[in-house]
Parts: C-alpha cells; sequence; structure tokens
C-alpha cells in the first residue's frame, strides 16, 4: 500500500484488535500494556479513532452487549486492516534493519545486537 505511516496510537489500536474483538475501555487497556505504559488513550481519543479507522474501512463493530445498562461494543479488525497493519509492520521493520545495520557499521552496536 502508499499510505502515509500509521501514527503510533492508531498502529496500537489496530494491534490490540489483531488478536481478538475488544470493546473501547479493553482497547485502552491493551494499548497500555503493548506500549509498556507509554501509551495511555483517552476515551475521545480512542472513539475519535475508532469512528475514523471504521469509515476507513480498517474495523467494523463485532457485537454490541449491555452491561450494567451500558451498551458496549466490540469491534474487530477487517481483512482490509489486517493488511494495512501488516504493511505498516513491514515498514517499520525495513526501517530498524537499516537503522541497526547502520549501527553496527559504525561500531555504534555490537555484532549480534539487537536494534
Amino acid at each position: 500500500m502508499n499510505e502515509a505511516p500509521l501514527r503510533e496510537p492508531t498502529f496500537l489500536i489496530l494491534t490490540a484488535l489483531a488478536e481478538e474483538p475488544r470493546h473501547g475501555y479493553a482497547v485502552v487497556e491493551d494499548v497500555l500494556r503493548i506500549s509498556d505504559g507509554r501509551i495511555r488513550l483517552r476515551a475521545g481519543t480512542l472513539y475519535a479513532a475508532l469512528d475514523r479507522l471504521r469509515s476507513d474501512g480498517l474495523i467494523e463493530v463485532d457485537r454490541e452487549e449491555v452491561v450494567q445498562s451500558r451498551l458496549r461494543r466490540y469491534y474487530r479488525l477487517t481483512a482490509l486492516g489486517a493488511t494495512r497493519l501488516a504493511d505498516e509492520v513491514d515498514r517499520l521493520r525495513r526501517h530498524a534493519d537499516t537503522a541497526g545495520r547502520r549501527l553496527r557499521a559504525a561500531g555504534l552496536l555490537p555484532e549480534g545486537g539487537t536494534a
């Protein structure tokens, strides 16, 4: 795909949904876990992103349920979303591999070190 790189929160939201359908709060918790506590999504940010990802066809509603008189909506990755996430993983991996090779060549990263 020839699209702009995904912003980190969007990448992490798609990553959270790649494992299984999740409701909003579960997405927030998983993104926090995946990012080692660095990315803490606020409700407004999350739901704006989910709406945008739905309109782009990258995610869809899996199901809805009522819990304690509140609607809980579960989202899942679409095939297009999985492709977009895989493309982004490949792009990031290529950049990381290039950086690692250059660091090793400059002697700034030990051979066999990860970067």
